[in-house]
Parts: C-alpha cells; sequence; structure tokens
C-alpha cells in the first residue's frame, strides 16, 4: 500500500440541467459548467484509489497548484492505510497558508481517494469498513432552484413528490425582498399539501434581522428547516435566530472542519448540521458526525449523495441525503435514489468510477 504516484485531472463538461440559482442561465456562484478535480493515488501493489471535487465557484487550476506544490510531494512513500496520519500531517505542514479554503478542498479530495483505496484493499464498501448501522437512507429532493421562479420552484418541487420524496428544499432571497419569498413558500405549501415536507435554503442570503422577520412568516406553513440563514462567520446571528424562532436553524456547508464548527458544538441551538465533504474530506466528516452526536444532533450532509450515502450508513445519526442530480451521468454504476430512499451500494471502496468517456473526452489540458 505505499503510495508511488499520484495523478490529477481537471474536467469541464456541461450541465445536464442548469442550476438556476439566479435569474442568468449559470446561477449565482455556480459556474456555466460542471468543473470537477480528480485526484487517483496508486499504491506500489497496484490498487488506485478515487477522490474528487466538483468545485461549484471555480478555482480548478489554484486547486491543482495546490496539490502539486504543498500535498503531492508529501504523499509519495507513505503508506496509504496511515489515513489518519496523513490528514494530520497535511493539514499541520500547510497550516500557515492554509486551515481553510483551497488547501482544505485539495487535502479533502486526497482523504477520499486514500479511503477508496482502503476499502478496496480490504474489498470492503467503506460503510462496512467504518462499521454498518443501516442499509437504507432517506433522501430529500433539492434544487428548487430561485430562478426558476415560483412556478419552476413548484414543478419542480411536484416532480420530486412524483419520484417518491417526502421532502423537498426550495431557494429564497438574493433575487426576490422577503416578503415576497413567504409567498412563494406559502404557494409551495399549498401547492404539496400538509404531507410533504418543505426546507428553505437561504444561502446566506439574509442578517438576522431578516432572516427573523421572514422567518416568523414562515412558521405559519410548517417549514421543516431554515438554512444558511446568515453567512458562515455571523456566529452570533446564528444563535439570534435560533433564538427568536420556533422553527429549525441549520447549516454547516460554509464551514471547514470540526473547528470551524466548534462553536454549534458548544452552544447546541442548532439541531441538525450539514458539514460538506470538499471542506475536511471523509475523515473529517466522521469526526463531525461523532461530536455532533455527543450533543444530540443529526446530520444531513450538503451535496454529494454517491458518497454521503456511506457516511450515513455509517452512523446512528444521519438523518436525510440531500439529492441533486449534479453528476449522475458521469458514474459507470450512479447511486440513484428509489422512492425518496438510497440503498449503500456494496462495491469495495467508494465504489464510485467515471466512464472512460468522460475522462477522455471532458479532460482540460
Amino acid at each position: 500500500m505505499i503510495i508511488k504516484d499520484v495523478r490529477t485531472t481537471l474536467l469541464k463538461l456541461p450541465w445536464v440541467e442548469v442550476p438556476r440559482a439566479s435569474m442568468d442561465e449559470a446561477g449565482s456562484g455556480i459556474e456555466s459548467f460542471r468543473e470537477l478535480v480528480v485526484v487517483e493515488i496508486e499504491t506500489e501493489s497496484g490498487i488506485v484509489g478515487m477522490g474528487y471535487l466538483h468545485v461549484l465557484g471555480g478555482g480548478l487550476r489554484t486547486i491543482e497548484a495546490c496539490l502539486a506544490e504543498l500535498i503531492v510531494p508529501r504523499l509519495i512513500g507513505r503508506d496509504a492505510t496511515e489515513v489518519e496520519a496523513i490528514w494530520h500531517d497535511l493539514y499541520k505542514s500547510t497550516y500557515w497558508v492554509g486551515r481553510m479554503g483551497i488547501v482544505l478542498f485539495a487535502i479533502s479530495a486526497v482523504d477520499i481517494a486514500l479511503w477508496d483505496a482502503v476499502g478496496k484493499r480490504a474489498n470492503l464498501p467503506l460503510h462496512r469498513l467504518w462499521g454498518s448501522y443501516r442499509t437504507r437512507i432517506p433522501a430529500y429532493g433539492s434544487g428548487c432552484f430561485r430562478g426558476l421562479g415560483p412556478d419552476g420552484m413548484i414543478d419542480k418541487a411536484q416532480r420530486f413528490v412524483e419520484q417518491g420524496f417526502k421532502a423537498i428544499k426550495m431557494q429564497v432571497a438574493h433575487i426576490n425582498d422577503w416578503r415576497t419569498d413567504v409567498d412563494h413558500v406559502r404557494r409551495m405549501r399549498e401547492a404539496l399539501g400538509p404531507d410533504i415536507d418543505i426546507m428553505i435554503d437561504v444561502n446566506m442570503g439574509w442578517t438576522a434581522d431578516q432572516a427573523i422577520q421572514a422567518g416568523r412568516r414562515f412558521e405559519d406553513y410548517d417549514v421543516y428547516w431554515l438554512e444558511e440563514p446568515v453567512v458562515a462567520e455571523d456566529i452570533a446571528g446564528y444563535f439570534n435566530i435560533a433564538e427568536k424562532l420556533d422553527l429549525r436553524i441549520v447549516g454547516g456547508e460554509s464551514h471547514f472542519t470540526r473547528h470551524d464548527l466548534r462553536p454549534f458544538f458548544e452552544n447546541p441551538r442548532l439541531p441538525i448540521l450539514q458539514p460538506d465533504v470538499m471542506r475536511g474530506g471523509l475523515t473529517e466528516l466522521r469526526k463531525i458526525a461523532t461530536l455532533a452526536d455527543t450533543w444530540g444532533m443529526t446530520v444531513a450532509p450538503h451535496l454529494f449523495p454517491e458518497l454521503m450515502v456511506h457516511l450515513m450508513a455509517s452512523i446512528p445519526n444521519g438523518l436525510l441525503i440531500e439529492y441533486m442530480n449534479f453528476l449522475d451521468d458521469l458514474w459507470v454504476d450512479p447511486v440513484m435514489p428509489e422512492d425518496g430512499m438510497f440503498t449503500v451500494p456494496e462495491r469495495p471502496g467508494h465504489g464510485l468510477a467515471f466512464k472512460p468517456e468522460v475522462l477522455a473526452d471532458h479532460k482540460i489540458n
């Protein structure tokens, strides 16, 4: 399991369904194309572990440069089973210029690849390597983008319901004033009826005061949660909103590692955390899940259902998987929900492989 080679591939592909997070074609903060960083770690015995990042805001070349300069030289010659030791070495050796941002993205891709290699070596899927807890996990339909307008969001939500999902997520803020957003939520509730859970994603678009004003109206429509109401740094705002409202306030996707989430553990007012695997890797997500469980919190990770299915199948406090069809078309064997549920695959490692034509036809030179 000695690492002999690390290869980085950059991919750029058109969207199957363009995320309409704003009124333009690409969406606010989301590139016009899907952009991925793929990292392959090969051992002397020929085992290849694969990790990847779906970068939603540019920076592929920057991540590639970070891998080449700061990360890969510290991997060659290491034992790939030393996942914990490698994570800490990479984190500490880059601390002066890292801790968050690009460096953590690069570390995360490596961490995913290492766990894939270890799972393949053990001939076990990751959820069994970690200690399986269950094999089926509920999901919610995400991607009722604000840029679709109220009718478009409702149409997308109804399609999720027809597919068997019991919960959907819609967006607010950024485009409309909060009163208009309240009306959109009202219309969504009327269209879906009382039996479908409605999540609301603000994408950090409000101040705490605006979130409180809108949130009080949302309570009339039995909203399941209000997600990322303020910017990630406004911890006091999160706590203020949670104190003032009678609905769940959730977040965490824009925070890096358990250290960045520490205030939420010290003051557990958010009942659900949404960590992102690109901001710490699988190693860090498992620790976040354990800390959350210690404080009676559940976990509903941000995106990447094809990876998160293994995490969620191996922990007792996994709540829901977020489903978007961002990458379904890229895999040899995609992990797909049925009737609003994911069944964890039993292939070794994370069990994912890009179609050969994806790597051949969409590589950035």
